[in-house]
């Protein structure tokens, strides 16, 4: 797991290769940044830090310079980024790699030198030479999307990093408001870090008042609204929405993206799939689906069927009619009020 690898970086046991691989980019950058600050200090960083792009560079230049003394230091950190040479994808290559000078240094690899390799792919080819050499002798980081419970862990560390406690009510008000993007959640708790500096603590109130709400969260507590009856609610969402030049084509879209999710999420829980299961099988993250599944308990099949019907009917509307579209989604949020 990417985080018990952090906590070996910060104890200081590096290992002399790391393979940073998956499509979670922030967690491979939070890596490479926690490897370089534990290895080199600021004035090391101009001689002993080199980057080498891969679809630029043959690898064999790159080993020679981890195979190299570091310069007015004990070590040196060399990331090697896109190495396609690992994955299965057919790429016209720039330049020809000598593998076998790879293989070579994974065995006996300079002790003064740390070389992380950052793949940005979802898989590699397991069958290559190489990345069974690899995952077999290298520290491996899999930078994957977290599951729901890694997610609240790895917020509650990283308040904790920011000299913070955060309440576990908050930590779920968070996510149901930002998404499972690590990105903004990151820049959310920075923020509310700085403003509990004096008490050290986030509660759900905290949370409540300084987060700011994404389209699709808006989207999401239009939703709430709607299942709950509040017309007079969900419209206010909805003309915020508009003043705040909101496309209202964007608007039923979203509407319609986050209704099919709720629609699907009922259907596979009736045919006994768990909250995993059908997040991989939409191709969505878990702790959507476990809001999605919230909500579809609040919708029998005959009016989640109506919707899905209003939805299309009123995308037909908004594409082919003269129709105010501000007004027709007007009209859906009175439908689906019903």
């Amino acid at each position: 797991m990417v985080m018990d690898i952090w906590k070996k970086i910060k104890q200081k046991n590096i290992a002399p290769i790391y393979l940073l691989y998956g499509t979670e980019a922030f967690l491979i950058n939070e890596t490479k940044q926690l490897i370089l600050n534990q290895v080199l200090n600021e004035d090391e960083l101009d001689f002993n830090f080199s980057a080498y792009d891969l679809e630029e560079t043959p690898i064999e230049a790159a080993i020679e310079d981890a195979e190299t003394f570091p310069f007015l230091g004990e070590r040196k950190v060399i990331f090697l980024h896109n190495p396609v040479f690992l994955t299965s994808e057919k790429t016209k290559e720039k330049v020809n790699h000598n593998i076998s000078r790879l293989e070579t240094y994974i065995k006996e690899p300079a002790p003064y030198t740390v070389l992380v390799l950052s793949a940005p792919y979802e898989k590699l080819d397991e069958r290559k030479k190489i990345v069974k050499e690899l995952k077999r002798q290298v520290e491996v980081v899999e930078a994957k999307k977290l599951s729901e419970p890694e997610l609240k862990n790895w917020v509650k560390d990283r308040a904790k990093t920011n000299g913070i406690d955060i309440h576990p009510d908050a930590i779920e008000h968070l996510l149901a408001l930002v998404g499972t993007n690590l990105f903004m959640i990151s820049s959310e708790l920075e923020k509310l870090a700085l403003y509990a500096a004096d008490e050290k603590h986030i509660d759900v109130e905290l949370v409540d008042k300084l987060v700011a709400r994404s389209l699709e969260q808006n989207i999401f507590t239009l939703i709430e609204k709607v299942v709950q009856r509040k017309l007079d609610e969900a419209l206010r969402i909805y003309y915020d929405l508009i003043k705040q030049n909101e496309e209202p084509i964007k608007i039923l879209a979203l509407l319609a993206g986050q209704f099919r999710l709720i629609y699907q999420v009922k259907e596979l829980s009736r045919r006994g799939y768990g909250q995993q299961q059908a997040a991989g099988l939409l191709k969505t993250h878990p702790f959507r689906v476990k809001l999605a599944l919230g909500q579809a308990a609040r919708f029998t099949d005959q009016e989640l069927s109506e919707i899905m019907n209003f939805l299309a009917e009123a995308d037909y509307k908004m594409k082919t009619g003269g129709m105010n579209k501000s007004l027709l989604v007007e009209m859906l949020l009175f439908r689906l009020n019903k």
